[in-house]
């Protein structure tokens, strides 16, 4: 029996598959491409090796289109979905919300109406920490009122409430909803880490193209936040301990655990400046920054308990700032694009 990953080829998919595979599991990945390169399902098995390369099946196409669900249901014996793919950017997805709702809520539709067809019941969703909005207190837990502030967190709100709804109607389905943090980095091989078409919306990558001299200067947007430097403040968690994180979820699954709910994150907060001083020191001081405005529904700071995590799944991250920073500089010299 094999895995899904949708979205297999991104960022976090590709560590994905690395840490299924080296599990010994059967891996099969449909992605679009639209925020991924085809090379990187040659890098996961260069990474895994022969042997467990040999258990990976790659299909590009698009999670919305019913009829290459169906094949690879039909062809796959599919048995455990991790639902990656979808649009990703906050800022972006406040100038383009109708894009980011056709795409993330019908590609989850279509994903959960396929598994319905072929008894599928095994669901872990890739959620995000903006579902919380802007939290009370820090940090912060599970159980938290949510609530975001942009279409993107509106989003996986959406499919969290679908998946509770799914599993209150059938309750033979185990599903696992991780609210990621913040993650960065790469894997240490420096054969995959975070490489998005185009230009960058995320901070790490962004960075990276920075120090590289591919970009001028990072904008760093806003410095007036209620955080100890004025940046915006947040959980960020190594790309490698977020990949063991749903391992260690699709376990969970085995033990008909029902719904749950997990944030993946370090329960540390570092604020924009922190990162590009953390990176400045690895990569010789290259990452020219400037300050710009506030980006429409950004917060002022996030950080995760992660303990539930640790306490059911036996889970927790292990991976330090320092790490995250010279996993990525190293991805980024070994495959910056000329």
């Amino acid at each position: 029996m094999s895995v899904l990953l949708t979205g297999g080829l991104g960022y976090i998919g590709s560590h994905t598959a690395v840490e299924l595979l080296e599990d010994g599991k059967q891996v099969v990945v449909i992605d679009n491409l639209s925020n991924s390169n085809i090379d990187v399902a040659d890098k996961i098995k260069k990474i895994v090796g022969s042997r467990c390369a040999e258990n990976l099946k790659v299909y590009i196409g698009d999670v919305r289109d019913k009829k290459i669900l169906d094949k690879i249901f039909t062809e796959e014996h599919i048995d455990s979905v991790i639902h990656f793919a979808g649009l990703k950017a906050v800022g972006e997805s406040v100038q383009k919300p109708v894009e980011y709702y056709d795409n993330n809520l019908t590609s989850t539709l279509v994903l959960l109406n396929t598994m319905k067809h072929f008894n599928v019941k095994n669901f872990v969703f890739s959620s995000s920490a903006t579902v919380y909005g802007r939290a009370k207190s820090m940090p912060i837990y599970e159980d938290f009122e949510i609530g975001a502030t942009n279409p993107y967190g509106q989003t996986k709100l959406f499919i969290e409430q679908i998946l509770k709804d799914l599993y209150l109607s059938d309750n033979s389905y185990n599903i696992a909803i991780l609210r990621y943090f913040n993650p960065i980095g790469a894997h240490d091989s420096g054969l995959i880490g975070e490489d998005p078409n185009g230009i960058p919306n995320n901070l790490m990558p962004y960075i990276s193209k920075v120090a590289t001299g591919k970009l001028e200067c990072l904008s760093v947007f806003g410095n007036d936040y209620d955080t100890h430097d004025g940046t915006g403040v947040r959980d960020y968690i190594h790309v490698v301990d977020l990949a063991k994180g749903h391992l260690k979820a699709l376990n969970k699954l085995k033990t008909n655990c029902g719904l749950k709910i997990y944030n993946l994150g370090t329960g540390v907060g570092y604020s924009v400046l922190d990162i590009v001083n953390a990176y400045n020191k690895v990569c010789g001081g290259k990452v020219k920054y400037k300050i710009a405005p506030r980006r429409p529904g950004d917060i002022d700071i996030c950080y995760a308990n992660a303990d539930k995590a640790y306490k059911e799944m036996g889970w927790k991250a292990e991976r330090d700032l320092e790490d995250m920073c010279k996993t990525s500089w190293n991805f980024e010299n070994k495959n910056t694009k000329r």
